[in-house]
């Protein structure tokens, strides 16, 4: 019989994370404050530890994992690699087809290898509450795990229209005690404001982003902490990577293409940029991000400095952006709604070293269940985009006889999404391309630098 799961022993829990900075071709687009002029550590420190302000400024290859991390690491890590033999069949390709199985942690994603990271650096700088905004639920629920891990108090803004379509991530956060408000609130500036313009805002990741920094920067006892789009984020999701690459030296093979969803950028520049370190050394491997057409930040936005939230409110990163008023669709992959892009994977697409697709909303969810009836995992509709990605090179493969290896991130379980799939069912999803006049006037609204 063929080997179907690849499985690492807990001593092989990376000791590092790979920080992709050191193999870059160029240095990274400098952070700027208000006033167009890159920023101190300083200016950051109101609301992260200097332990993480580090981290997000390094250009250190190799950053050693706390011990303590580690160990709260092995409750799941590593986790299982799968060859799809099922799926293979299904297609009747030649290509072979290999993914990470993430949903194997406690809060059902790879979300919690950043949110126990982030938790121990706060405790250790002395910060009793973490405050953060979580679009599906998936990052929430995790910072509410870590909170409980290291007995520190946690609050989630959560964007409306997911805590609507998502009740039990909510209630999720409560059971691992956080509290979950649905964003915009009335508790603050930022959410006032949003709500005087629209009582009936669904809400998104940039508005539950200026929610929660502006708590964290009112309260000497409180930090932020952020599911994606920074640095220390994406450093901290290579152990995904990390794990894979010692997964496919066990089994003597090699991807040709990788893909994972693309949102924030945390979850594909885990499983992606550890590889790019053999790309930089002359490997030839593709490394593909995708995300939906509905929120097209790669594929159809603007490579430019932008605020990270919605208000005006953090520092202007150089990143793809769609702008950050942008209102995202209320599609159902609530990972993947926000208006731009980590800063490196940013670069590094504008570089032209790795690509991106946009997949439309029904494709991605037919390619989520004709993956769950061939290999049994009901993949959450962020991991589904990656999924679609992989299976339209399997057949590309197919149609050429070329026998490529396909590695995708499969990032979270389902289960917590069923209503979205029954509304697939039930034929009511719809397909959203999003409109080029609504990208131009939000690009109309970009912060004027230099």
């Amino acid at each position: 019989m063929a080997q179907t799961k690849i499985l690492l022993d807990e001593s092989e829990i990376p000791t590092h994370w790979y920080n992709v900075v050191a193999d870059m071709p160029n240095p990274p687009a400098a952070v700027l404050g208000p006033d167009g002029k890159p920023i101190t550590p300083d200016a950051l420190a109101a609301i992260f530890p200097m332990s993480l302000i580090g981290q997000e400024v390094s250009a250190e290859r190799w950053i050693e994992i706390p011990e303590q991390v580690r160990e709260i690491y092995q409750m799941w890590r590593p986790s299982p690699m799968f060859r799809a033999h099922r799926l293979e069949q299904a297609l009747g390709t030649p290509a072979k087809i290999y993914y990470k199985y993430e949903g194997v942690s406690p809060a059902g994603s790879h979300k919690p290898n950043s949110a126990i990271a982030q938790a121990y650096y706060n405790k250790e700088a002395g910060i009793k509450r973490l405050v953060t905004e979580t679009g599906a639920g998936q990052w929430g629920s995790s910072l509410a795990l870590a909170g409980q891990m290291f007995g520190m108090q946690v609050r989630v803004y959560m964007v409306k229209v997911s805590y609507e379509q998502k009740p039990f991530r909510r209630s999720m956060m409560q059971t691992w005690g956080a509290e979950v408000f649905a964003s915009p609130t009335n508790m603050t500036n930022a959410g006032r404001g949003v709500l005087e313009k629209d009582p009936n805002n669904p809400g998104s990741l940039g508005i539950a982003i200026s929610e929660a920094v502006e708590e964290a920067a009112s309260r000497a006892d409180t930090n932020y902490a952020l599911g994606s789009v920074l640095n220390h984020v994406i450093l901290h999701q290579t152990v995904i990577g990390l794990e894979a690459k010692k997964q496919f030296e066990k089994v003597g093979d090699y991807p040709d293409m990788i893909f994972a969803p693309c949102g924030g950028g945390s979850n594909f520049g885990g499983a992606a940029f550890p590889f790019l370190a053999d790309k930089a050394a002359g490997k030839n491997v593709r490394l593909v991000a995708v995300e939906p057409s509905s929120c097209p930040t790669l594929t159809r936005g603007h490579y430019a400095y932008d605020f990270g939230d919605s208000v005006g409110m953090t520092p202007l990163l150089k990143m793809y952006t769609l702008g950050h008023d942008f209102m995202p669709p209320s599609i159902h992959a609530g990972g993947l709604r926000y208006h731009g892009d980590n800063a490196l994977v940013s670069q590094l697409y504008n570089e032209g070293i790795i690509e991106a697709v946009a997949v439309p909303q029904v494709a991605t969810f037919e390619a989520g269940v004709q993956f769950a009836r061939a290999e049994g995992i009901i993949p959450a509709p962020e991991s589904c985009h990656a999924i679609r990605a992989c299976i339209d090179e399997a057949l590309q493969c197919k149609a050429s006889g070329e026998a490529k290896t396909l590695f995708f991130n499969l990032s979270g379980h389902g289960h917590f999404d069923m209503a979205s799939y029954d509304k697939y069912f039930a034929g009511e999803l719809e397909d959203y391309a999003y409109p080029e006049e609504a990208i131009r006037q939000a690009l109309d609204h970009l912060p004027k630098v230099g």
